[in-house]
């Protein structure tokens, strides 16, 4: 299995906008590798402009903000090599230029190298809470992928980590999450009383 480090993404739309996805990089020295899932705007981008800037931040809203569509508005600096932007909160970031296409249905490949590096605040240590809301995050972008009862079990066994762990920020990227996942379960209710299919 692959090394895979959890980031954001930022790509360029056809405006020269950035837009923000949390994506894992997954490390395949000496090369980076993104693997968007089709569709999706990272994926075209990535398709029409072969460059990304990766940004590793310690603020999980950023997560919980892009996959529940509560706040994509995040402040990015321009990047220093390639076109595009990394993220102001990002503790490091990496800007990628693609050398390789990988064509697959599901999850084309990008292969990427590292044109330029760079730290900007230090890394104080790992928490609990803030790895429950990656891992929250990522079930609620599986929503259509997965059975929900199987992310509403995960998303229980997460609860207490953000109860015993969670400072201010991290309770509302896990609120925002949890409210998300209540939408889903509520739309899937009505459903299932109109007697459509879930």
């Amino acid at each position: 299995m692959a090394f895979v480090r959890e980031s954001v993404v930022t790509t360029l739309d056809d405006g020269g906008h950035p837009h923000l996805a949390p994506l894992g990089v997954i490390e395949e020295p000496p090369l980076l590798t993104l693997a968007p899932f089709a569709p999706s705007r990272t994926l075209a981008h990535l398709r029409a402009r072969p460059h990304a800037c990766v940004s590793y931040v310690a603020d999980v809203r950023v997560f919980a903000g892009c996959v529940t569509g509560r706040r994509r508005d995040w402040p990015v600096v321009p990047a220093v090599r390639i076109p595009g932007f990394r993220l102001a909160c990002a503790l490091a970031h990496e800007e990628l230029e693609v050398v390789e296409r990988i064509e697959d249905p599901q999850r084309p490949r990008f292969r990427c190298r590292v044109v330029h590096a760079a730290q900007h605040a230090p890394f104080r240590g790992f928490n609990r809470a803030r790895h429950a809301v990656i891992e929250g995050a990522i079930l609620i972008s599986r929503l259509h992928l997965l059975p929900l009862a199987e992310i509403r079990e995960a998303f229980a066994r997460l609860e207490p980590l953000i109860a015993k762990t969670a400072g201010e920020a991290e309770r509302e990227a896990w609120r925002w999450l949890v409210e998300r996942l209540a939408d889903c379960a509520r739309a899937q209710g009505v459903e299932a009383a109109d007697g459509r299919s879930r």
